[in-house]
């Protein structure tokens, strides 16, 4: 019998911490499995995707930049991950290729456990639109935030986002959107009470690893900010936070949350959650 395999279909792929924590995981269990990242460029990704209809494949992670295109590829999705428009893992199931977005299950986690933020009745604002910011609109809105304002520079995504969420969006719940920069932007964004990044911009080894996505003068004076981005641990947003005495809160955690509800997709096991927040942590000072 092969090793059993899963990995991480993104690109790029250099600085995932997904093959880390992952191989924590399948270790403390016991299992016979490892896990690799598969850097796909675009015109590669329908050729990953079905490769992982091969024997003993669990399936895959799915980062930046194909959350969303993967979805055709898929022969079906759940009901989590229709609802969003993003999935983030496929499960290999007897040939068949499932959709689930457990991005939703970790941010839930990381803001209650990491940033202990209660977002009921409060005013919320996520910077970016791709699939990790419809996973953490979507737990704003379904956690009763007075106001998710999606800010960023696209658009047509970010109205998709929105009209989206309005069907599932409760009374005394406003969804919306701004461009960057923009007046409503200016106005709303340094009054929220919790601000997500889910862009990439401060990510090391990138080129914008010592940027913030938005000026000191822009940021919520207090309340939380969350960054999505985990390595660094302290990103360049999280410093800007902090000074202006907001709770700055790491992506790790959501990191290893969603990947645990992956691990249970897979295997059927609960994750080890200590033991892949550690490997993470070492992983991250040594860097």
């Amino acid at each position: 019998m092969k090793r059993a395999t899963a990995g991480v279909i993104g690109y790029p792929l250099a600085h995932s911490l997904s093959p880390t924590i992952f191989q924590a995981a399948f270790d403390a269990a016991g299992l016979d499995a490892a896990y690799e990242a598969w850097a796909t460029e675009e015109e590669q990704l329908e050729g990953r995707v079905n490769s992982l209809r091969g024997d003993d494949i669990y399936g895959a992670n799915v980062t930046i930049p194909y959350k969303e295109a993967v979805i055709p590829l898929l022969d079906r999705i759940d009901e989590d991950a229709e609802s969003i428009g993003a999935v983030n893992t496929i499960v290999h199931d007897g040939g068949d290729l499932i959709g689930y977005n457990t991005d939703l299950a970790g941010f839930d986690r990381a803001l209650k456990e990491d940033a202990d933020f209660d977002a009921k009745g409060k005013r919320t604002a996520i910077l970016g639109s791709g699939g990790a910011a419809r996973a953490v609109a979507h737990a704003l809105v379904r956690a009763g935030a007075s106001t998710v304002l999606v800010a960023g520079r696209k658009p047509s995504k970010l109205e998709g986002i929105v009209s989206g969420l309005r069907p599932v969006t409760a009374p005394g719940v406003t969804i919306s959107w701004c461009y960057w920069h923009d007046g409503t932007f200016l106005a709303a964004i340094p009054k929220a009470d919790l601000l997500v990044n889910c862009t990439p911009v401060g990510t090391r080894g990138s080129k914008t690893e010592k940027e913030s996505p938005i000026e000191a003068e822009n940021m919520p004076a207090g309340g939380v900010v969350f960054d999505l981005v985990y390595d660094p641990q302290k990103t360049p947003i999280l410093k800007l936070g902090a000074e202006r005495g907001s709770k700055a809160v790491s992506g790790l955690g959501m990191l290893v949350y969603q990947a645990a509800e992956s691990f249970k997709l897979w295997t059927g096991q609960d994750a080890d959650v200590s033991a892949m927040l550690d490997a993470g942590r070492k992983a991250l000072s040594a860097k």
